[in-house]
């Protein structure tokens, strides 16, 4: 592949240049307009996404999410690693 010359920028991605930043600022708009019309409706669902969120919450609040911490077995545990 030949080296890109100094005139040539490489192009940004869709989200960075004007159209893309214009379309999320109509899709935030149309978003917006769209919760208020129907907020008795979301209202209804607030509890129940409360309690969906819960979990994930738990999950990934706590680092349990995936994430592995390996320590040598030589090592005494942490005051957050007791039990």
């Amino acid at each position: 592949m030949p080296p890109l010359s100094p005139a040539t920028a490489p192009t940004p991605p869709f989200w960075r240049s004007k159209p893309g930043i214009v379309l999320g600022m109509l899709l935030v708009i149309g978003l917006f307009y769209l919760a208020r019309e129907h907020y008795g409706h979301i209202s209804q669902l607030l509890p129940y996404l409360i309690l969906f969120l819960c979990p994930l919450l738990h999950l990934f609040g706590h680092h349990h999410g995936g994430q592995h911490q390996h320590r040598d077995a030589g090592q005494p545990p942490r005051d957050g690693d007791r039990n």
